[in-house]
């Protein structure tokens, strides 16, 4: 039975459009994912000097401040090839126009764009492809690409070539590559796609017969769907543990395919009320709802690309049916802010559609957040989205969602707090003592400001007016949205997005 009702579906969007604003929540997920793979977000084509490259980098960071997102899920390793200095995978040839082609001057993007990430109180979540080597057949690799170093590895499929999932030490290969990443970037995830085994091709068998023979595990050859199914859950399940076993605080995140499966190809978990062609289960082999039960992965990202009252794949229906299996993780929706501009029907040429999927989103319980692909077509700015963002949707800042099974513990307040200033006391200055720094896991404050000075609802989003990671405030530099004389409130944020109890007032006139 489907969920949507054309004529409700319209009321409940004016409910929720109109009471957005007081709605808005405190902690919600809002990422962007930004693509390097062919160019398509950044950069703007290969082979650019650092400095515009640089330039391009904050011009999109800038934005997604100014627009309140929090999290950037950003391409490092589209294609066998790396956006980041790696002892392993080659430098990108989108980086620098030649695969293994070092950047100038000692340049690391994934680096800078850590630190400017964390400046701006938002995330970095390092998004990988682990199978996929190669976008065409005519990809020269670098003498340092895993194809060249172990050929035996690969499979052409299409005009695609790929890491073979079957063999055991493709598994330990990409263990080791992620394991290199978070011990030399202070990234807050690593997060995976919906590309695992490819999507199929009308009348073309995937090329693993090899691999199956030598490494069946006792599947027979009637069994090779679920001993491919298997494979992806090997690797999952692994990197899971040499995730949390090198960096317990990094995320673990995986944005599938909008269908696990149809409700008529599941007895055991009944799939979503859908028809569509393609599901994760039977054509990707990635059986996500396993991971997310086992606890293996920290979030899903599911890529509901449809509309509202899609005849086959309805959003609200896959909504509802992926926020019923959370698993106590956490689920945010993925949304296809690129068919604004390249999708079919009315539906997407109606600029209600996507801010309509976000309020929706917002109401079901379990749903903790949104992401948008991609970056490129923010920028485009179909149907003034941009404003949309700024004054409907996400109007206020918010924190990350926390991850109580990684740390739930509240971070230690500092031991003082002033007021200071040159001639007029607009400063902030938190201190802690010698014997009692900050945690390892600090990461900044959170100002919220009251027209009382007895006390400051920090559960209201209203009240928030920043977050912080410098360790002196200047008031003057804080949009305020009110004047006159205000008190303020300072919280202590941890990496973990734990908050300390308020600490105040502190009373400022604002002009």
């Amino acid at each position: 039975m489907k969920l949507h009702r054309p004529i409700c579906l319209f009321l409940l969007f004016i409910f929720f459009y109109y009471s957005s604003q007081s709605q808005s929540p405190k902690r919600e997920f809002r990422g962007m994912w930004i693509a390097t793979v062919n160019n398509i977000d950044w950069p703007s084509k290969p082979g650019l000097p650092v400095d515009k490259q640089k330039e391009e980098l904050l011009s999109i960071l800038n934005t997604l401040e100014a627009l309140h997102f929090n999290a950037v899920i950003f391409q490092v390793r589209p294609a066998g090839d790396a956006f980041y200095r790696s002892a392993t995978e080659p430098w990108s040839l989108w980086l620098t126009g030649t695969q293994g082609k070092a950047p100038q001057n000692g340049w690391d993007p994934l680096h800078f764009i850590i630190n400017e990430c964390h400046s701006r109180g938002m995330e970095l979540h390092a998004w990988m492809n682990p199978f996929r080597i190669s976008q065409n057949l005519t990809t020269e690799y670098a003498p340092r690409n895993i194809a060249r170093r172990h050929p035996e590895w690969v499979l052409t499929y299409g005009n695609k070539q790929y890491l073979d999932p079957g063999i055991p030490a493709v598994r330990t290969y990409l263990n080791n590559v992620v394991s290199e990443l978070i011990r030399k970037y202070d990234v807050d995830a690593i997060h995976f796609d919906d590309y695992f085994y490819p999507y199929p091709i009308a009348g073309e068998a995937f090329p693993d017969t090899l691999s199956f023979k030598k490494y069946n595990r006792d599947f027979s050859e009637n069994q090779i769907k679920e001993w491919r199914r298997e494979n992806v859950d090997l690797i999952i399940e692994s990197l899971n543990t040499t995730i949390k076993r090198t960096k317990p605080r990094v995320k673990f995140g995986i944005s599938p395919f909008g269908v696990w499966k149809n409700y008529n190809e599941d007895d055991e978990i009944a799939g979503s009320v859908t028809t569509a062609g393609t599901t994760n289960y039977d054509n990707l082999y990635a059986d996500v709802i396993n991971w997310q039960r086992k606890g293996w992965i920290d979030y899903l990202i599911p890529q509901i690309y449809w509309e509202i009252g899609h005849p086959a794949v309805d959003y609200i229906t896959l909504a509802n049916w992926w926020s019923e299996r959370s698993y106590g993780r956490h689920m945010y929706i993925g949304h296809a802010l690129y068919k604004l501009i390249d999708g079919r029907g009315d539906a997407w040429r109606n600029p209600q559609e996507l801010p309509e999927q976000v309020l929706i989103a917002r109401s079901i319980n379990k749903i903790e957040g949104s992401a948008f692909f991609r970056m490129d077509y923010l920028e485009r700015d179909p149907h003034q989205i941009q404003k949309r963002f700024r004054e409907d949707i996400y109007q206020q800042i918010a924190l990350l969602p926390t991850m109580p099974w990684i740390d739930n513990k509240p971070p230690r307040q500092p031991e003082k707090i002033k007021r200071k200033g040159f001639f007029k006391k607009t400063d902030l200055k938190m201190k802690y003592t010698k014997n009692a720094p900050p945690s390892a896991d600090h990461l900044g404050y959170v100002l919220y400001y009251s027209t009382s000075k007895e006390n400051v609802d920090i559960t209201d989003t209203k009240n928030m007016v920043s977050i912080s990671q410098k360790n002196i405030i200047d008031i003057n530099e804080i949009d305020m949205p009110v004047s006159g004389k205000v008190y303020l409130w300072v919280t202590t944020l941890d990496k973990h997005h734990n908050e300390s109890a308020p600490q105040g007032p502190y009373k400022f006139k604002i002009k």
